[in-house]
C-alpha cells in the first residue's frame, strides 16, 4: 500500500473505513461547504455507497503501482482525496485535482503539502511529461495552492462557467517536468544552505 507522509497530512491507497468515510464527506455531510468551490457547475448524480466503492475500483492504476486516487489523511481521519486523470496518453498528460471536505482544514497549508506531495509523487514515479489542473476563477485557493507548488496559469476561456447565475472564466495552470525539477533542485539547494547556517 502506497503512503506518502508529510508534515500535516498522509497520502494513502484507501482504506474501506476511509471510503465510508469520504462517502459521508461527499454525499451525507449536511453543509457540504466543498460542493460550492469544487467544480460547482458540472451536475453531479449521488453514487450509492456501492456504486461510489465501485468508482474507487475503476481504472484504479494509471500506472503499475501508480493510483488514479488517493486518501488524504488528517489527524487520522479520511478528509479529502487527490486524484488525476488523463488527458493525452501520447504526450504524458494528465490532470490533477485535490479537494479537501473538512473547511476546518482549509488555509492552514494542508492543501498546498498534500497536492504538492502528489505531484512530486507522480513525476517521481512516471515519465509524465506535464500535469495540470482545471478550475474556475471563483475557485481562487485552488489557483494559489497550484501557484505555490509550481504551476503556471496557461488558459483561461473567458466567462465560460456559470455559478449561482454568474460568469467565471475557465482557468488552465500546468507544470512540465523540467520546471518541477528546476523547483525542487532549488528547493534542496535552500534545505542545504539552511542546514549550513545552523552549524
Amino acid at each position: 500500500m502506497i503512503k506518502l507522509t508529510g508534515e500535516k497530512v498522509l497520502l494513502r491507497e484507501a482504506t474501506q473505513e476511509d471510503v465510508n468515510e469520504l462517502y459521508y464527506w461527499k454525499y451525507e455531510e449536511k453543509n457540504p461547504e466543498a460542493k460550492k468551490w469544487n467544480a460547482p457547475y458540472i451536475p453531479e448524480r449521488k453514487l450509492t455507497k456501492e456504486e461510489y466503492i465501485k468508482s474507487w475500483e475503476k481504472e484504479y492504476e494509471l500506472f503499475p503501482s501508480v493510483p488514479r486516487i488517493l486518501a488524504v489523511i488528517i489527524n487520522e481521519k479520511a478528509l479529502g482525496t487527490v486524484s488525476s486523470y488523463w488527458v493525452d496518453k501520447h504526450t504524458n498528460w494528465l490532470e490533477t485535482g485535490i479537494v479537501i471536505y473538512n473547511s476546518h482544514y482549509w488555509s492552514g497549508g494542508y492543501g498546498t503539502e498534500a497536492y504538492g506531495m502528489r505531484i512530486d509523487f507522480l513525476f517521481e514515479s512516471t515519465s509524465l511529461h506535464r500535469l495540470g489542473i482545471s478550475t474556475w476563477s471563483g475557485n481562487t485557493r485552488m489557483m494559489k495552492t497550484a501557484a505555490k507548488i509550481g504551476m503556471s496559469e496557461e488558459a483561461r476561456i473567458r466567462e465560460a462557467r456559470i455559478v449561482n447565475g454568474e460568469y467565471f472564466d475557465s482557468i488552465k495552470m500546468g507544470i512540465l517536468r523540467r520546471e518541477w525539477e528546476s523547483k525542487r533542485s532549488k528547493r534542496f539547494d535552500m534545505k542545504e544552505y539552511k542546514g549550513k547556517s545552523r552549524r
